[in-house]
């Protein structure tokens, strides 16, 4: 009996130290096919800058559009001596159309800058068409702007702090224009995973059959294909479909910022048995200044000052470490700590360890 309590309470501790695979939403990882964003864009002027503006010599599609506006508001030939406005800034604005927006709704608008203006703080967007890749006008922007950075400037100094040139206007455009499409008269639809992968898109076929019958059907790595469930709508079916949890899965990969020293290595990273060592010199350079002043007394002599520089170089002890093979990533994180090494070396590290052949995973740098 106690032999057999204690099996059981080593089989409960080992339990317990397994890790839990994480069990995700469907809707957290796939996209519906026609259900996306289109992008809009746009040129207009921004007005009410306190002298920030553009200056019209440097910027003389600021001048054109100024002029095309007071013509269309009935005040037209003015001469180029007569605009001298440095309250104005021409500028794209750029907004994403969400899906199923419809007439009437707002979205955000971002403004940047196009010419040469140094700030945008303070001003307001005039009437601005917004349109698609089809030439169409879908929304319309207009409205005060909000600006996350500043700049201040002085006779001698400036300072500036974040992106004074770049805005955003917060449900700043109105939609006009609806995008054709009727999701409620479909029949069928298809589930984009958002990564690739077979044994992802067979488990989300899996858990959609289970819970509805068969109405899914993966035909590739990325899609999978659901009919409307029953006699009810495919907007009722998506309902359903988008709660249920599945476990994704993922290939291995090292992803490596080489500008910043960030790591992340997966899960299911593996590496066959090798031998690691780093190691290396490390030459520090040190100046020091002395002053030499002439004796009491003394005539025409000069205070100076004199250098005096020392080099020293330390080596490192290259110290190996033996890192077994097919190993978790826990073994591995705690084989590199071993050798003591730190961020661009462990880059380096990973990145001759992918030449020899011995790990088996994609190697991204970014």
């Amino acid at each position: 009996m106690n032999a057999l309590f204690k099996l059981l309470l080593i089989g409960l501790t080992f339990a317990l130290a397994a890790p839990v695979a994480a069990q995700v939403r469907i809707k957290d990882i796939v996209t519906v096919e026609g259900v996306r964003s289109n992008q809009l864009v746009g040129y207009g002027l921004v007005v009410g800058l306190n002298g920030t503006g553009d200056s019209l010599r440097n910027a003389p599609f600021t001048e054109r559009a100024i002029e095309g506006m007071l013509e269309r508001l009935g005040i037209g030939n003015l001469t180029e001596d007569q605009m001298r406005t440095a309250n104005t800034a021409a500028v794209m604005v750029t907004a994403s159309l969400p899906p199923f927006a419809r007439m009437g709704s707002t979205i955000d608008v971002v403004v940047s800058s196009l010419g040469d203006a140094s700030s945008l703080r303070g001003g307001t967007l005039i009437v601005t068409p917004l349109t698609a890749a089809d030439g169409e006008i879908y929304a319309v922007a207009q409205g005060p702007i909000a600006v996350a950075g500043f700049a201040a400037q002085g006779l001698n100094a400036s300072i500036v702090e974040g992106v004074p040139t770049g805005a955003r206007i917060d449900n700043g455009a109105i939609v006009e224009r609806e995008v054709d499409f009727d999701f409620s008269e479909m029949t069928s639809i298809k589930l984009a995973l958002r990564n690739a992968d077979f044994v992802t898109a067979q488990r989300v076929e899996a858990a959609i059959n289970q819970a509805m019958g068969p109405v899914a059907t993966a035909i590739d790595s990325r899609t999978i294909t659901v009919s409307a469930y029953g006699k009810g709508s495919l907007m009722e079916t998506m309902a359903l479909i988008e709660p249920l949890q599945v476990q994704p899965d993922q290939v291995a990969k090292v992803v490596i910022d080489a500008r910043s020293g960030t790591i992340v290595i997966g899960a299911n990273v593996r590496i066959d048995r090798v031998a690691v060592s780093q190691g290396g010199l490390t030459v520090t350079v040190r100046d020091d200044f002395n002053v030499s002043q002439p004796e009491s007394l003394s005539i025409g002599g000069t205070t100076v000052v004199v250098p005096n520089s020392s080099v020293g170089v330390e080596e490192k002890d290259a110290k190996f470490a033996v890192i077994d093979g097919s190993v978790s990533l826990q073994r591995l994180v705690d084989g590199l700590n071993a050798i003591g090494v730190g961020a661009t070396e462990t880059i380096s590290i990973l990145q001759a360890i992918k030449a020899a052949g011995a790990l088996h995973a994609d190697l991204e740098i970014i």
